[in-house]
């Protein structure tokens, strides 16, 4: 798999962000965050990118200093971040006074936002954390390749899990000997998540009523996890006639992948069966009504009214503590825009990569339900994380 893409991609993905400026009335941009510095040049430097309203984007570099004479790169090699107020002036690049300039606002802190803000002749920021979350909804044919050759992985990666389990393993167990796999798999080893309420982990093995803990992490389920880390295995042994949901991200690359798999040792109850079949039966009916000018409200509301005419209201998306959406977009964040919540005010575009996870969470068995990745298409959902969805014994 390459992770290279030609230099062409970067001036598509910058003409993107300049024609949500405009659209926006936004006259410039300065972009310091890892993700978004990795989105528009390929790379992670300690540094900023200024994007213009027009014209090519500017790049200072602080570390390494090594890519400032990489011609393929380029960039101006800064000392500290005040210098980008003179060398703008010099390129006559700096936007006029009292122009509209974007700032990460949403994910830098606010010393540096500070610093940033005595850059520019002007009183008038607005929050560029959202307009690229905005931008990056809707991938570009080469971000759906990659995306592609990650899911492959991904899927490849969970055909040999049901191996890997042994006698006698804990969540936790198993946890570490899925991520030792995934390593050797060519797993960069982290995950990146937004938002300052969510930490970075590999995914979640639940298994019992361990699925059921309330966790302050805005994901799908929690699990206790340690109280460093409150979320995900907490070390309960897996026992017979509980489930274990298998919830790990695809990170084999600079776009993440997500799907979920449900496993038991020995014979579930029926009504486990039962419920996630009912997940997916969702997948099939709801995500080809995923068609571009759905709202993404549409398919949480479809989703919440096929659950409760089945009855199961009080399993779905938890029983203790419930999530209050169905899925998500993931890209270079596993938790990218839209998110499928009856709040959303966002509406399906071609080429947005979404995450469907209707799960229910079982008192004294666990949790059960699929999760797929899916590209938005005319057709609807396409499905890009092909793979069995029915509960597998692990302890065949």
């Amino acid at each position: 798999m390459t992770h290279e893409i030609c230099l062409n991609e970067y001036e598509i993905r910058a003409k993107k962000v300049q024609e949500m400026m405009k659209h926006q009335g936004v006259d410039g941009l300065l972009i310091a965050s890892e993700v978004n510095l990795l989105y528009l040049t390929g790379k992670i430097f300690m540094g900023a990118v200024y994007i213009p309203s027009e014209g090519s984007i500017i790049k200072f570099i602080r570390r390494p200093l090594s890519l400032s004479s990489d011609a393929s790169f380029g960039g101006y090699v800064i000392r500290k971040i005040e210098q980008i107020r003179e060398l703008l002036a010099e390129q006559v690049a700096s936007p006029e006074r009292n122009a509209k300039i974007g700032l990460e606002l949403g994910e830098l802190p606010y010393s540096e936002i500070t610093r940033q803000q005595n850059i520019f002749d002007s009183d008038d920021f607005i929050d560029a954390t959202a307009l690229m979350r905005q931008v990056r909804m809707v991938k570009t044919n080469n971000e759906i390749e990659e995306i592609k050759l990650i899911a492959n992985i991904h899927v490849s990666l969970m055909q040999k899990i049901p191996a890997i389990y042994r006698k006698g393993m804990t969540d936790r167990d198993f946890q570490i000997e899925i991520e030792q796999e995934m390593r050797k798999m060519g797993s960069i080893g982290i995950f990146r998540s937004f938002g300052i309420t969510m930490n970075i982990f590999m995914g979640s093995v639940l298994t019992g009523d361990n699925a059921d803990a309330p966790s302050p992490y805005d994901f799908a389920l929690g699990g206790a996890g340690v109280c460093a880390l409150p979320i995900g295995a907490n070390g309960s042994e897996i026992k017979k006639g509980q489930s274990v949901m298998i919830d790990m991200a695809g990170n084999f690359g600079s776009y993440i992948t997500d799907i979920t798999r449900t496993y038991s040792l020995g014979k579930l109850p029926q009504q486990a069966y039962e419920l996630h079949e009912l997940s997916r039966t969702m997948h099939r009916e709801i995500m080809q009504k995923a068609r571009p000018g759905v709202s993404c409200a549409d398919i949480y509301n479809m989703s919440l009214e096929r659950v409760e005419k089945a009855g199961a209201q009080d399993f779905f998306m938890g029983h203790t503590q419930r999530a209050q959406f169905v899925g998500h977009g993931f890209g270079l964040h596993i938790n990218e825009m839209p998110v499928l919540t009856g709040r959303s005010k966002d509406i399906l575009q071609p080429g947005m990569t979404i995450a469907y996870e209707p799960k229910f969470v079982i008192p004294g068995v666990g949790a059960v339900g699929v999760e797929n990745s899916y590209l938005i298409t005319d057709k609807g959902g396409e499905l890009l994380t092909e793979l069995n969805e029915e509960i597998i014994d692990i302890d065949k």
